[in-house]
């Protein structure tokens, strides 16, 4: 079984072939440096950038795969959560390679894509999944946060969620504050490695909060309001390096500390950490950390399916074609605002 997947949700223009659960291929072609004058994403941008690369980036991921496109047996695409322009058209490009080549097409949730990256490693990968089922997922990136329970095999509970900012959002607003050139996440990460991460003392939000639930609205507030009373912190390389490590620090014991809580709460042996601010070193850090001190399996995902990618979209594809899932209509549409309890 062959899969052909297209991910357009956001800046990232991406096509995979996966095969028997191996992502053959898995093209992205990035727009951060499109974006980067802007301080963010323009979906107008984004969108024309997907309608001019994607052709070409699907071309790359056949040759890559070495599978000709006739012998491809699904076409699948993020149908949603997403930016509406960008996701359209990775939807009606995937639609009509499905029709012409009379193959079943499939939308995919972007969200519950990212909740079976960890499990692509492995011979064969996801071999080990029913193993650690239940677990929960702690999915975070830049347009989301959320603590997932994963019953069993594409069935899902919402835990918690983010109520404002996300924390990759934190981050790169956080450092739009600082000086620092869009994304900011991966320059933080970078910078943070050199400082004292006890030097300042900002909030950790909903901490100690008994739900599942973020927000990072706050700690984002209190920085600012930190660099209006003390400007020369910006001044000098250390004191820079040690506010990125003082802000990574709050953001990564929240996250930390609400995925270990959620974990014995549900009574799992297993936690999973997927989406771009998973590439974080001090997130990856932690997180093994307190996995092995409350003895839980830990599963992250690999760096290059952190971040918007179509592998992890043509793995959950096919894992549904083997449940025999039911095809999604040709005609169906975007869904930008599309839920995990919508599933």
């Amino acid at each position: 079984m062959a899969v052909l997947a297209f991910e357009t949700s956001c800046d990232e223009t991406s096509v995979a072939v996966v095969h028997q659960g191996r992502i053959l291929s898995n093209i992205v072609s990035s727009q951060v440096e499109l974006h980067a004058e802007y301080g963010g994403v323009v979906p107008e941008l984004a969108a024309r950038s997907h309608l001019r690369n994607l052709m070409p980036v699907a071309r790359k991921a056949l040759s890559d795969a070495a599978i000709p496109i006739e012998e491809i047996d699904a076409i699948v695409a993020t149908q949603g959560p997403g930016l509406p322009g960008a996701l359209m058209i990775g939807l009606k490009a995937a639609q009509a390679m499905a029709y012409v080549l009379r193959r079943p097409f499939f939308g995919i949730h972007h969200h519950e894509a990212h909740l079976y990256s960890p499990w692509t490693q492995g011979v064969p990968p996801c071999a080990d999944f029913a193993a650690f089922q239940p677990n929960v997922a702690l999915v975070v990136s830049g347009g989301h946060t959320m603590l997932v329970k994963v019953s069993a095999e594409l069935e899902h509970q919402l835990l918690g969620t983010t109520l404002d900012d996300a924390a990759g959002e934190c981050f790169d607003k956080i450092g739009k504050l600082i000086g620092l050139a869009y994304p900011a996440g991966p320059e933080i990460d970078r910078l943070a490695e050199g400082g004292n991460p006890a030097a300042f003392s900002f909030p950790r939000p909903m901490i100690h909060e008994p739900h599942d639930d973020f927000s990072f609205s706050g700690l984002k507030t209190s920085v600012r309001y930190f660099l209006r009373d003390h400007p020369d912190v910006l001044k000098h390389d250390q004191p820079v390096r040690d506010l990125c490590a003082s802000v990574q620090a709050a953001i990564v014991e929240v996250l930390v500390t609400k995925t270990i809580r959620a974990a014995r709460r549900a009574g799992v042996r297993c936690v999973t950490a997927s989406g771009g601010v998973t590439c974080n070193r001090a997130l990856r850090r932690s997180l093994a950390t307190a996995c092995q001190q409350h003895q839980f399996e830990l599963r992250l995902a690999q760096h290059a399916l952190c971040t918007d990618n179509a592998g992890m979209i043509g793995v959950l594809a096919e894992r549904k074609l083997l449940r025999r899932a039911e095809p999604t209509h040709l005609d169906a549409d975007i869904l930008p605002s599309w839920t995990l309890e919508m599933l």
